[in-house]
């Protein structure tokens, strides 16, 4: 099922539509839909580079109002949405012990996971389920989200279509070290 829906997915970036279907799946994607909008993103930057930057700021703008929507699912729909997703991603069973715990690094939860592959719907309703503040929330995931799309529109449009294997295949692994350094570097200048 989810290999139909990528490949679905995928299609959408052949469409006349393209950019309103980026803006969905962006959308959707930060709430309740599992493949990354990432997966329209590359096609439509190889096929228009000159478009680069536009179309990772569709999804910058759309992945930031979609988390949004999961804020308030977290907020105001926990149990009736919210637990259901959070079932589908196998992050229920822990989410009392990891909701206690949230609000201490909201923020950090929020762009680690908006730059990783680590699904960012359970951080929007986590956040939501947890009151994280929302100029917080809202300030996270638009640097975490314009990182993560910009880096790749970037990459795409300088190196084409060479890199397009670099980033299905690796980027997730980058993030997630840069995250680990960039945390690293903050804890190391607390304790210095």
């Amino acid at each position: 099922m989810i290999r139909r829906l990528y490949d679905w997915t995928f299609s959408l970036a052949e469409s006349r539509y393209a950019l309103w279907a980026l803006a969905f799946v962006a959308f959707i994607e930060s709430s309740v839909f599992p493949i990354p909008p990432d997966v329209l993103m590359i096609p439509m930057i190889l096929a228009a580079p000159r478009k680069a930057f536009l179309i990772a700021a569709v999804a910058t703008v759309s992945s930031v109002l979609g988390g949004l929507l999961g804020y308030y699912i977290g907020y105001g729909l926990l149990e009736s949405v919210g637990m259901p997703i959070l079932e589908f991603y196998g992050k229920d069973d822990k989410f009392a012990e990891f909701a206690s715990r949230y609000n201490e690094y909201g923020a950090w939860a929020v762009l680690v996971a908006g730059v990783t592959p680590f699904p960012f719907k359970v951080i929007t309703i986590a956040s939501g389920a947890t009151q994280l503040s929302l100029p917080v929330f809202i300030l996270s995931a638009v640097i975490a989200r314009a990182l993560r799309f910009f880096i790749v529109a970037t990459l795409l449009w300088q190196f084409g279509a060479p890199i397009r294997d670099f980033i299905e295949r690796r980027l997730g692994l980058m993030f997630i070290l840069f995250c680990a350094i960039l945390i690293g570097g903050f804890f190391l200048v607390g304790y210095l």
